[in-house]
């Protein structure tokens, strides 16, 4: 026998030696993988297990010179930031309103005029460029605000008091704009029901027709989450009927009243109001 061999244990004492020495380690081993894989297996499980709580879409429909429109977006719309509201909303505006194509197929005419359409699709440049809600509403409220104070001339003051930058100007003056406010038209045309007057106020696809000042109540109703803001506690269930007050006067601008508008002989759209 090699003189080496003699310092090795029998096998059978080496065995057990082995043994002991290694089931304390496969419980360490254990005692450590074990809570990081069962936690992985929870944390993978809650959150494929939870449903996900989709927010409420809330799209409005309105045309920059329309005072009912201006007012709602100023004094109302508004609400939607100060409560936190926003937090389970996503906001769509669509600036196009009553406005329709001339029969030249390509220019728009709108219910208050040249600067209306231009006015639109500044709005329109700048919520596309700048899609972050908070940042685009207040712009277009700062708009909406002049507009009510008969000062919407001043349309450009508004990129400084906000802080954006002036490139809704050049998405007008390149064309841009043109484009965006083509789809904006289209998806208005496609409203079902179609729109009767601005502001048009839908929510989860539902049309608030004469009770869109009520839209709080359509927004907390439609959101399914657990967890609501305060905005939503003590709201009235009340909902409308749309075959009551169909002919009642509301604080609207409607699509009867433009379309009797006389089709100006030249054309609108220009690079500045």
């Amino acid at each position: 026998m090699l003189p080496f061999l003699h310092s090795f244990p029998p096998p059978r004492t080496f065995f057990l030696f082995c043994c002991f020495l290694l089931i304390p380690l496969l419980l360490l081993l254990l005692l450590l993988v074990a809570p990081s894989s069962s936690s992985s297996s929870s944390s993978s499980s809650s959150s494929e297990g939870a449903p996900v709580v989709e927010k409420v879409t809330m799209s409005l429909y309105y045309e920059s010179l329309c005072p009912y429109c201006a007012d709602f977006i100023v004094n109302q719309l508004v609400r939607l930031f100060q409560t936190g509201l926003i937090s389970i909303v996503n906001l769509r505006m669509v600036p196009w309103g009553n406005a329709w194509i001339a029969p030249d197929g390509s220019t728009p005419v709108c219910q208050h005029g040249n600067d209306e359409c231009f006015l639109n699709t500044i709005q329109a440049c700048a919520i596309t460029i700048y899609p972050d809600e908070l940042q685009h509403f207040k712009f277009v409220r700062c708009l909406e605000l002049l507009t009510l104070e008969k000062r919407h001339n001043e349309w450009v003051n508004c990129f400084q008091m906000t802080g954006l930058g002036t490139l809704p100007i050049n998405c007008y003056t390149s064309g841009n704009g043109k484009v965006i406010e083509q789809k904006y038209a289209k998806e208005t045309a496609q409203l079902n029901p179609p729109h009767r007057f601005v502001p048009w106020v839908v929510v989860n696809n539902q049309a608030l027709q004469e009770d869109y000042q009520n839209y709080v109540t359509y927004i907390c109703r439609a959101y399914k989450g657990n967890s609501k803001p305060d905005a939503c506690r003590s709201l009235s269930t009340r909902t409308y009927d749309s075959k009551q007050n169909i002919n009642s006067f509301q604080p609207v601008c409607y699509t009867d009243e433009a379309k009797n508008l006389t089709v100006p002989l030249v054309t609108i759209l220009r690079k500045s109001p």
